[in-house]
């Protein structure tokens, strides 16, 4: 059974950073695409990041880029999801998402889902 576990979303202060984690089980994240995807209150379920399973260069969307930073660690299994410069509109709960082929889907594209992790960023 595939699942994903994010964690480590919380409170912090614009400016501030945050690490989030996807513990990945039951498939390896090495070779199937894996991505961070955000719902902000009252908005629809957005992409943050996403990196096919070949590896390569991870995608941001254009709101993130420069300040997130996507990691793998394939022997781990996990995935991180590191924050800095993080402004009030980061606010939204994070969720971790792959899917069973190697390229980046969206958010309609996605097979498996974790649970989401709450970010809260004060101004």
């Amino acid at each position: 059974e595939v699942q994903l576990q994010a964690s480590g979303g919380g409170l912090v202060q614009a400016g501030g950073s945050l690490r989030l984690t996807c513990a990945a089980s039951g498939f390896t994240v090495s070779g199937h695409a894996i991505g961070w995807f955000r719902q902000a209150p009252g908005k629809e379920r957005e992409d943050v990041s996403c990196i096919s399973g070949s590896g390569g260069s991870a995608y941001y969307t254009p709101s993130v880029k420069g300040r997130f930073t996507f990691i793998s660690d394939n022997a781990k299994n996990t995935v991180y999801l590191q924050m800095n410069s993080l402004k009030p509109e980061d606010t939204a709960v994070y969720y971790c998402a792959a899917t069973r082929y190697n390229e980046c889907g969206g958010v309609y594209g996605m097979d498996y889902w974790g649970k989401g992790t709450l970010v809260t960023v004060s101004s």
